[in-house]
């Protein structure tokens, strides 16, 4: 996917093959079915083009990587701890990052101090 997601294009096997050639030595094969199963698996979408096909990212990597964040919090058995120990882990780039990220959610006509929408929240008793 890392390959794929660089060109930000659809690519053929060859291109990818190409491209990781110049790192190691590797199989035409060995690309195509990687590439296969990745449109088998709803990763990749492609189209035919003579004999072959031109592979193209069903998602962006951002998208890619939000969703596994999603998934790893969701899991958790105490979502605030599992956030605050992972704050814990960011550079301070990461953090003002974040604090971007989230002014950007919240939008410009809305108070410093006001939680971030949650659009797949579930309102609790008092707000129903």
């Amino acid at each position: 996917m890392t390959r794929v997601w660089k060109w930000n294009r659809p690519v053929t096997v060859r291109e990818v093959l190409e491209d990781l050639q110049q790192e190691r030595s590797i199989a035409y094969t060995t690309v195509m079915t990687v590439l296969d199963n990745l449109h088998q698996k709803g990763w990749v979408r492609r189209e035919a083009e003579g004999r072959a096909y031109r592979y193209e990212a069903v998602s962006t990597r951002a998208a890619y990587a939000a969703a596994l964040m999603n998934d790893a919090w969701s899991q958790s058995d105490n979502p605030a701890a599992a956030l605050i120990a992972f704050f814990g882990m960011m550079s301070e780039e990461q953090r003002q990052a974040l604090r971007d990220a989230i002014r950007i959610v919240q939008g410009p006509d809305t108070p410093p101090d006001t939680p971030a929408p949650n659009p797949g929240s579930v309102p609790d008793a008092g707000e129903r």
